[in-house]
């Protein structure tokens, strides 16, 4: 066994070694590749390493460009053909001042051809990822997000408006559409933007885009926030279960939700079922997990309370 090893470190060494057979294991080696090792199924034998990308780590920067192979992308969306600064050609032979100068021009040229609305979607998609990021959404919403903003920059919704309110409302109305819990007010902190000017986006992206995508605005509903709520307050499922049932009671002995905030109603029931349980919550808490004001959660829970039987 030892000789044999030894034979294949030299063969290695040569760069000689033959890929699979260099050791017999078993009467009836069944070799296959697993985990970056030349594995024998039947016995367990590693018969020899599968190394990919075995390279030197680069720390400075000229160590960097030097070991680079291919130029990064730096868009991610559309075909482009970067001209790297190389001083050398594609068959190592040195270029010229002329050819220096040429490939420099064509470079300028090159970054320059791009339209409108590239260079719209080259400063939109990294915004989007940041924002998507900050609100920790799924990749499916930011995926729809992006498809309702590109029908936002080709319709040249954007002209003389701001991006920034476009993301944001492209973003909300995405998770709308899927019905993900999370707040206007959520998104437009994060992504720093006057509400007003996400609510005016908003309303164009639901007038024009979304039917045109076959999708769905579906408002924001109490019960989904009463979920979303309980688990920002930590209370069990028997509290959030709880809370449901009295809204839907409410709801059925004539509790008019129309014109109502949901915030306020899944916070007040909410408070209502903590206060029934030991696992109370004082009206600040509440209120400030669902962005709404201590008189509002008050006067919400009373018109609840009335509506109990």
């Amino acid at each position: 066994m030892t000789k044999n090893y030894k034979e294949r470190l030299k063969s290695k060494n040569d760069g000689v070694l033959e890929k699979h057979e260099p050791v017999k294991c078993c009467e009836n080696p069944c070799i296959e590749s697993r985990d970056g090792d030349h594995v024998c199924l039947n016995c367990g034998m590693i018969h020899s390493r599968n190394l990919v990308g075995n390279e030197r780590r680069a720390y400075t920067a000229e160590e960097v460009n030097k070991r680079r192979r291919t130029e990064p992308r730096w868009r991610e969306f559309g075909p482009r053909t970067m001209l790297p600064n190389s001083k050398t050609d594609s068959k190592g032979r040195l270029i010229g001042a002329k050819g220096k100068t040429l490939f420099s021009r064509l470079s300028k040229i090159q970054n320059s051809l791009i339209s409108s609305i590239e260079r719209n979607f080259w400063e939109a998609k990294p915004k989007l990822k940041m924002l998507s990021s900050k609100l920790n959404t799924p990749e499916y919403i930011k995926e729809t997000a992006w498809k309702i903003y590109s029908v936002v920059a080709k319709k040249k919704l954007t002209m003389g408006r701001s991006i920034d309110g476009f993301i944001a409302a492209a973003l909300y109305a995405a998770i709308r559409v899927h019905e993900f819990p999370r707040l206007m007010e959520e998104v437009c902190e994060a992504a720093m933007t006057p509400r007003r000017t996400v609510h005016r986006s908003l309303a164009m992206i639901v007038k024009d885009v979304l039917p045109m995508l076959g999708l769905k605005y579906k408002p924001i509903t109490a019960e989904q926030l009463v979920f979303r709520f309980g688990n920002d307050l930590n209370l069990p499922m028997e509290v959030q279960k709880k809370a449901i049932g009295y809204l839907i009671n409410a709801s059925k002995n004539g509790l008019m939700r129309t014109g109502k905030d949901p915030k306020g109603l899944a916070a007040s029931v909410i408070y209502m079922a903590a206060k029934s349980t030991s696992l109370r919550k004082t009206q600040a808490e509440v209120s400030e997990i669902a962005r709404i004001t201590e008189v509002t959660l008050r006067s919400r829970s009373k018109q609840i309370k009335s509506r109990l039987h």
